[in-house]
């Protein structure tokens, strides 16, 4: 079998002093799409940011590449990409600076590249626009901009339908089952019913991992 790239073993997460779900066991690999469900208040968010090093887990423990996640801080950016469920873009600055500054460390991005990518959202015309004066839907765009440039191959996205238009929702959708078709991954957390599902698709409820 081949070895995950991502994975939890035995993952629990306090929080607030509650103990939202343990002993949780997840293996991502290559083409896969996992779509983390549940209700509201059972650490959906918690999760993703678990797995993209953000938390530390209150037991157990994340492996990527087979090495836990506290031993790569200074790698995982380069393992892996990260949108929250805000924006995570500076409102003074145009979506062509923005995203030049979230590339800078570890996947820099030349004019062009991040010009193709703002087209490919939707913002042609809108390169040297302050974030400030753009709608949520195109702010949120910027941020999902990203996901056109070169970067990992596992993506963690919390919530990133938020503020599309259903052209948005359509052409997001589309892209993130062509990105696993091609072998990459994906971790998300959305309420939208996802209408196009890679082979690779799960889902993992953790109202089932509950306390």
């Amino acid at each position: 079998m081949t070895s995950p790239v991502l994975q939890t073993v035995a993952l629990a997460c306090e929080r607030d002093l509650r103990l939202l779900f343990e002993h949780l066991e997840l293996r991502l690999g290559s083409g896969d799409m996992v779509q983390i469900s549940g209700p509201n208040g059972s650490g959906k968010t918690s999760l993703l940011r678990l797995l993209a090093g953000l938390m530390q887990p209150t037991s157990g423990e994340v492996l990527l590449n087979g090495r836990p996640l506290a031993e790569q801080r200074s790698e995982l950016a380069r393992n892996l990409l990260w949108i929250g469920h805000a924006a995570g873009i500076k409102d003074l600055l145009t979506p062509e600076e923005n995203l030049a500054w979230l590339c800078a460390l570890h996947h820099p991005a030349g004019r062009d590249a991040i010009w193709q990518a703002l087209a490919a959202v939707g913002l042609r015309g809108f390169e040297d626009v302050p974030c400030h004066s753009l709608s949520a839907g195109q702010q949120r765009r910027v941020a999902l901009a990203r996901l056109y440039l070169d970067s990992p191959p596992l993506w963690i996205l919390d919530e990133p339908f938020t503020a599309l238009d259903k052209q948005g929702v359509a052409q997001l959708e589309a892209h993130l089952a062509g990105h696993c078709e091609r072998g990459g991954m994906v971790v998300l957390t959305t309420h939208h019913t996802l209408s196009r599902l890679p082979a690779g698709y799960r889902d993992i409820d953790l109202g089932n991992w509950a306390v």
